[in-house]
């Protein structure tokens, strides 16, 4: 598969925005939002100063196809978040969400030198929450009535996956890893 993550750039900004106002999209994420370009740009010259997050577009032979990020990266703590989606309906599959999931892995663990990466997602969400659990990571707890959108409370599952799980899993997967840029 000629996947690679290419960070974010602002060239990217117009079609990122219209992929994270899709309802498909929104639909298990935080917020709904209602985005212009011009609150892109602005949100795009803040990352250029903010070492808390990055931000990819996943590319399939070159053609951009979802966006991949890295939040709240902790040094001090040795941990992070992150979170996925990939927009081009047609290019969904299980090989490519496990191959996206490890390579990330890979990334947090062996670049970025963290300890912990964590996740959460909307306890509606179980497909998902069952491949993190493929993936290697475990669930560490239910956060209640989590987030309120859309008029209603949702429960979101906590997990995570540390650094020498990561290594052990590995060593029982063939994979291809993704580079990231």
């Amino acid at each position: 598969m000629d996947v690679r993550m290419v960070r974010l750039q602002e060239a990217d900004l117009a079609l990122v925005m219209e992929w994270r106002m899709r309802p498909d999209i929104t639909k298990f994420m935080n917020t709904d939002p209602r985005l212009t370009i011009e609150g892109q740009r602005c949100w795009f010259s803040g990352l250029q100063r903010d070492d808390s997050q990055i931000h990819w577009v996943i590319r399939l032979e070159d053609i951009p196809i979802g966006v991949i990020s890295v939040t709240e990266i902790d040094q001090v703590n040795a941990r992070c978040s992150w979170g996925y989606y990939i927009a081009v309906r047609e290019k969904r599959s299980l090989k490519l969400a496990l191959y996206l999931e490890w390579s990330l892995y890979d990334y947090v663990f062996d670049v970025l030198g963290l300890h912990k990466l964590c996740n959460e997602t909307f306890v509606e969400n179980q497909p998902v929450i069952r491949l993190h659990q493929l993936c290697g990571s475990k669930q560490d707890g239910i956060m209640r009535q989590h987030i309120y959108k859309a008029g209603r409370f949702y429960d979101v599952a906590v997990g995570s996956i540390l650094k020498e799980e990561w290594a052990e899993k590995k060593k029982s997967i063939e994979y291809e890893p993704f580079p990231f840029a």
